[in-house]
């Protein structure tokens, strides 16, 4: 077992921030770097630098940084900042939702000065980063070493893995995101067709039915019974945003020929989203909300996200 050493956030907002909280909590000294102090993680035992060479000063060589930031330039911008702190045999994680094909290329760069890379898929939501979430990580296998035992004590049990070269680790995460969407779907076709029948349904004593013992039990149904007692569903609003990952995978599918009919079409109902309401819609977006904190109705930022997000072609 490699010896643990402070572990490096970069970026503190929902996953980052919880994330550290559960790292501090099972006794990994954690230094996280924004842009300003958060008084809230602070208060909480959270070390946080404002600047570089601060943040740099608190870490133990070799340094372990993982990146909770939003995919696409300003990971690109990030590395180049880092770049003059870096040592020989440091690792960087990218945790965020970045295209595998940026990962990729950003593994080849940083392998050249002699720095780890990894692409890390991290799942589990908000709730996952604190309290235990699923990593799924790409990278040579000397850095893998270096990263893994912190991962593995961030992660619940048997929600860590090494997926094997750089690039895989994001690319099964997309994959993820595209089964997820279908899920979503579904269970949102299911309540459309629950709220249209004949039939006068308690919906959350329904889904709480099918989250004990059912073939259809799942973390995304349990969500779904915690929406319905939480919200007045009927005032959900229905538009859908999302950070575009999934389109990168239907063009992939596309390229290589692969069908994907469910995946597929999943997106095409996250655009109908934002034109038609629908219970469908609305059953999505609670659950998302759920999981993720997504937000519920029209952002700006993640509508322009879902433009820039990507760097490398196909």
């Amino acid at each position: 077992m490699v010896k643990e050493r402070t572990l490096g956030i970069i970026g503190l907002g929902k996953m980052g921030g919880n994330l550290a909280l559960q790292a501090n909590e099972k006794g990994i000294k954690v230094i996280g770097k924004e842009m300003k102090k958060n008084p809230r993680l602070s208060r909480q035992g959270i070390k946080i630098e404002t600047d570089y060479e601060k943040f740099f000063k608190n870490l133990d060589r070799p340094r372990i940084i993982y990146l909770s930031l939003p995919a696409g330039k300003v990971i690109d911008k990030v590395i180049g900042e880092l770049l003059p702190f870096l040592d020989k045999g440091d690792v960087l994680m990218d945790g965020g939702n970045s295209f595998y094909l940026d990962s990729i290329r950003r593994e080849k760069e940083l392998r050249k000065n002699g720095i780890y890379f990894l692409d890390c898929g991290t799942s589990g939501g908000i709730e996952g980063a604190r309290n235990g979430a699923c990593f799924m990580v790409g990278g040579q296998d000397d850095g893998i070493k270096k990263a893994a035992p912190y991962l593995k004590k961030l992660a619940v049990k048997d929600g860590y893995v090494h997926t094997g070269r750089p690039g895989s680790g994001h690319f099964s995460k997309l994959v993820h995101n595209g089964i997820e969407f279908g899920m979503l779907e579904a269970i949102g076709e299911g309540v459309e067709l629950l709220k249209r029948s004949e039939f006068d349904y308690d919906m959350a004593a329904l889904f709480k039915n099918w989250s004990n013992g059912s073939v259809i039990r799942s973390w995304l149904i349990e969500l779904m019974e915690k929406g319905l007692r939480e919200q007045d569903f009927s005032k959900v609003n229905t538009h859908i945003e999302d950070t575009g990952e999934v389109n990168w995978l239907a063009q992939y599918a596309i390229n290589k020929e692969i069908p994907i009919p469910v995946i597929t079409q999943s997106i095409m109902e996250l655009f109908k989203s934002r034109s038609k309401p629908s219970d469908d819609y609305r059953a999505i977006a609670l659950m998302r909300n759920g999981f993720g904190g997504h937000p519920i109705g029209r952002d700006s930022y993640i509508a322009k996200e879902r433009k820039i997000s990507r760097i490398e072609k196909m």
